[in-house]
């Protein structure tokens, strides 16, 4: 039997090692594939003006037809897309910790962190921290590992992706209900930005698509839980799988 290709993709500031965690649980079980996003990890910045539609074509050529494809944070919004337009490469569609359709006071607050991105990289770095991590028992060595990679963003390439996450879901969002493949929507119970009624729009929007709450998680669910993600994602995923 040939193992399934899972393709993860990472949030934004961050590269393909924050899915080790869950990644280290699922490889068994599938062929994994965890492509840098461009301007991010080993890719080179990216251009001023990049979409969200750059970012999904930026992966596009390392993603299998039929692939299972999970995205986090703005990888989610990355694999709506390509969901949307590349519905050859997608088998099923898992967003983790997703943003849809942002109300106005949702879309406020974003555009505030990114305006901080864009003046102050540490103090973003700092606040980044603190949203994923404080009260957590997320081990000291995985934050440190994760502060080390968002500081080592080109900090003008880092703005201009985090400029794609904070307005990619008003681009995407009219087009979701043009997703055909399974999908689901998984978010933690306390994550502030990506919060469960945002899983909830998105299970709304998406024709074929559930929402799950994953209790006691902040944002960052591939390092702060991903034993419960990996059974929500396999249990989802199993669903669907064909040899």
């Amino acid at each position: 039997m040939t193992a399934q290709t899972l393709v993860l993709l990472h949030g934004v500031g961050l590269d393909h090692t924050v899915w080790e965690p869950a990644a280290a649980l699922l490889g068994d079980r599938f062929r994994i594939v965890a492509p840098d996003l461009p301007g991010h990890g080993s890719r080179e910045p990216v251009a001023d003006g990049t979409t969200l539609a750059d970012l999904a074509a930026g992966v596009a050529a390392e993603i299998p037809a039929g692939s299972h494809l999970v995205g986090f944070s703005l990888g989610a919004l990355v694999a709506q897309h390509l969901a949307v337009y590349r519905p050859d490469l997608v088998a099923t569609l898992a967003s983790v910790s997703s943003v849809c359709r942002r109300t106005d006071a949702e879309r406020a607050a974003v555009l505030r962190r990114l305006a901080t991105a864009e003046t102050d990289p540490e103090a973003s770095t700092a606040a980044s921290l603190h949203r994923w991590f404080d009260g957590t028992d997320v081990p000291e060595d995985l934050i440190r590992e994760t502060e080390a990679t968002l500081s080592a963003n080109d900090p003008d390439s880092f703005v201009r992706c985090y400029r794609v996450f904070a307005t990619g879901d008003a681009d995407i969002g009219p087009h979701l209900g043009e997703i055909r493949a399974p999908s689901l929507a998984v978010t933690g119970e306390l994550d502030p930005g990506s919060t469960p009624d945002m899983a909830r729009r998105l299970a709304e929007a998406i024709p074929d698509c559930t929402a799950e709450v994953i209790a006691g998680a902040r944002h960052l669910l591939p390092v702060q839980k991903p034993r419960e993600l990996v059974t929500c994602l396999s249990a989802f995923i199993g669903r669907y799988a064909h040899a």
